[in-house]
């Protein structure tokens, strides 16, 4: 009888999200899953680990963990470290996010960082996000269906085959809001060009202490005409893999570096 896949799972918006437990039903048919998920919302923390405090694992359930005050990446440190010491996970997915990932957003993410420590300790990794519209209003209407169809797709295809991806590379999966029925399939992209700005909320607390919110950017692109990105390919209903490499190297600035030095 052939040996069962494992699947190790986490997330950056805390073990209680829906998009998490719609990916543990998703994947549970395809081989065992183990969760380690941050204990709050960790969104925007980047490829951070925690160095100046310990960590602890709190069992929910049988291979369900939550990491307290952890982050997406220690997840993955202390889970290779603790629960797979033996033997590494044939694949690590995060996800599945309330919201998208795209473009530099992905240097933010702490989503795509799960899988970022994945690829750097060798093992297949997948950051998968559902895109929203009017502020969650299109998870209420279609949930996570396409998602979890798309990912499902995705893992069976790389436990049959193998990972189309080399070392120290991941994949990143934005999906669009809406019925499974309504997708155009899957497009490859390359990461697009995000407007950014520097929006932040000012407010006093009840002693006049001034403190700052920072207010959640619109969610604008660059023209990218004739570059298909994953922002365009969301936008007409497809779903966008695009490969990320950790190698941020502007290969391209060496020799004109080299003579300006």
């Amino acid at each position: 009888m052939p040996k069962r896949k494992q699947i190790l799972l986490t997330n950056d918006d805390g073990y209680e999200s829906e998009g998490l437990h719609a990916l543990i039903e998703a994947l549970s048919p395809l081989g065992d899953v183990t969760v380690v998920a941050p204990s709050t919302e960790k969104s925007a923390c980047g490829h951070s680990l925690t160095l100046t405090r310990p960590l602890h694992f709190i069992e929910i359930s049988k291979n369900f963990y939550k990491l307290d005050d952890g982050t997406p990446s220690d997840c993955i440190f202390l889970a290779l470290n603790k629960l797979f010491s033996r033997e590494k996970p044939d694949i690590v997915i995060s996800g599945i996010n309330i919201g998208s990932n795209m473009g530099e957003d992905i240097t933010y993410s702490g989503t795509a960082s799960a899988a970022m420590e994945a690829a750097l300790q060798g093992i297949p990794g997948i950051a998968i996000s559902q895109v929203y519209a009017e502020h969650g209003k299109s998870i209420d209407e279609y949930g996570y269906t396409l998602a979890q169809v798309t990912i499902a797709m995705l893992v069976s295809k790389i436990f049959a085959g193998e990972f189309p991806l080399q070392q120290r590379k991941f994949l990143n999966v934005n999906v669009p809001p809406i019925s499974p029925e309504q997708s155009q399939g899957f497009k490859v992209t390359r990461a697009g060009n995000r407007h950014y700005g520097h929006n932040a909320e000012v407010h006093h607390n009840p002693r006049g202490k001034e403190y700052y919110w920072i207010g959640l950017p619109e969610l604008s692109w660059l023209d990218t005409e004739g570059k298909i990105t994953d922002f365009e390919a969301v936008t007409d209903n497809y779903i966008s893999l695009t490969p990320v490499k950790l190698d941020m190297t502007s290969y391209e600035d060496i020799q004109r570096l080299e003579q300006w030095v």
